[in-house]
């Protein structure tokens, strides 16, 4: 089929774009009369794909007004622009467009209706101006203001048809999308909708975030469940399955440096990805795991370079590649303060020793705290019930911190760092290196159908 479509003009207008596959509470989504629709689906099960195509309809229907104006928004710009902007011009026909701001992110049509394309990390951008329909897509991962504060003000213009919304994305546990979500069959003007990932998407993309992903945040990201993160972060460690045995070194494999930049403690793992078969005692590993073999922690007055000089003394023997994982800002509360960045410390003491062999494999930018935990729970217990990372026991403060680091009571997943300010350290240092080496996948972007 192609986007459920009402009427004549509707159906002409729709009629060039790909057809989608018939699913019934998409096709609920696409015809209710709720001026509000709060919608949580699954990864790549089609939510943004109706989202834009009903927008650009409605946009191009629009002749109540010639100044009319349908956002597409998202909680970053950057990321509306991934989202939207390329999809959004091939769907708008072009005979309808009177003039593209390709630098703006806007389209205006002949009608003099404006359909931008904006991001919410600064929610003053659709303000002052009287907004007839927005999207607002990864709705859970924008401020819990947004809604209330900034756009339901601009959606209610006088002398104007009342202005329409749909608030949609992947739940990010129980927070203001989950509170909307849960409050909209007793507000008036609202309705709720909800579908599953497996509805839609290719058995074989299912397959693979089962192989790779928590079961927890399987079932939020893949059947939009408003997962309730509490208690324990590393909630799927257990020492017993993770931490039993003694860990083989492998010589002829490279080996991992893993930072997490502090004073007190000084901190850093050691880890290796090595085939499952390592292990042929194991029936519960997936191919190939990321095993910590050791580790580094100086409770005080430590530095990088004590951090480092440490590893060399333990592991200077490698002879394959070192390639180094870690916090991307360098430590701006550590010895970056003394002198250089505390990267540029690192490989001052690494670098003689290992020459070319030592490979720099920190990103620019950390990944967010919450896909960081997940892929940590990931590795630890997929959702097919493999594991992709073991602890050697002589990590015992590794250890005690997948046992111990919490999460902020009522909060959406965020780690409680005060809860005791000697943990957190080595597992934010794998988590940077397992985020890599075990990325979740398509689960990190948002996709249209198949």
């Amino acid at each position: 089929m192609t986007a459920p479509a009402t009427t004549r003009r509707q159906r002409r207008l729709a009629s060039a774009w790909p057809r989608l596959r018939y699913h019934p509470e998409q096709a609920r989504l696409w015809s209710s009369q709720a001026r509000f629709r709060i919608c949580a689906a699954g990864r790549r099960s089609g939510k943004t794909e109706l989202a834009i195509r009903y927008l650009v309809i409605q946009a191009c229907l629009f002749t109540a007004a010639d100044d009319g104006w349908f956002v597409l928004a998202a909680p970053t710009r950057d990321q509306a622009r991934g989202i939207f902007w390329t999809k959004l011009q091939r769907l708008v026909p072009k005979s309808a467009i009177r003039t593209v701001y390709q630098g703006r992110l806007e389209i205006v049509l002949k009608t003099g209706t404006t359909i931008s394309v904006v991001g919410m990390d600064k929610p003053y951008r659709i303000e002052g101006r009287p907004l007839d329909c927005i999207i607002l897509d990864e709705y859970g991962n924008m401020r819990p203001t947004v809604w209330e504060e900034n756009v339901m003000p601009a959606l209610g213009t006088p002398g104007r048809p009342p202005g329409r919304a749909w608030l949609i994305g992947v739940p990010e546990g129980r927070n203001h999308f989950f509170e909307l979500y849960s409050r909209a069959g007793t507000l008036p003007d609202y309705d709720a909708f909800h579908w599953i990932s497996a509805d839609i998407a290719d058995p074989s993309v299912i397959a693979n975030a089962k192989a790779t992903m928590d079961p927890v945040v399987y079932r939020q990201e893949w059947e939009a469940s408003f997962v309730n993160f509490t208690g324990l972060a590393y909630y799927n460690f257990h020492r017993t399955r993770h931490a039993r045995d003694k860990l083989r070194y492998l010589p002829d494999r490279p080996i991992f440096f893993c930072y997490d930049f502090n004073y007190a403690p000084g901190t850093a793992t050691v880890m290796q990805d090595q085939p499952g078969s390592t292990y042929p005692e194991r029936d519960d590993l997936a191919d190939e795991i990321t095993a910590a073999l050791g580790e580094v922690y100086i409770p005080r007055n430590s530095t990088s370079e004590l951090v480092s000089r440490r590893l060399l003394k333990d592991w200077g023997s490698h002879g394959r590649d070192v390639l180094l994982y870690g916090d991307a800002t360098g430590g701006a509360k550590g010895s970056a303060k003394v002198r250089g960045s505390d990267w540029d410390l690192v490989r001052g003491v690494l670098r003689p020793h290992f020459g070319k062999r030592l490979k720099y494999r920190v990103p620019k930018a950390n990944p967010y705290e919450r896909p960081r935990i997940n892929a940590v729970n990931s590795a630890l217990l997929a959702a097919d019930g493999r594991i992709r990372h073991l602890v050697d026991p002589s990590c015992e403060y590794l250890i005690r911190d997948y046992e111990g680091v919490s999460l902020v009571e009522g909060g959406s997943g965020e780690l409680d760092k005060d809860a005791n300010p000697s943990l957190t350290h080595l597992s934010d240092g794998t988590g940077y290196c397992l985020w890599k080496r075990h990325p979740l996948g398509s689960v990190l972007t948002e996709a249209s159908y198949n």
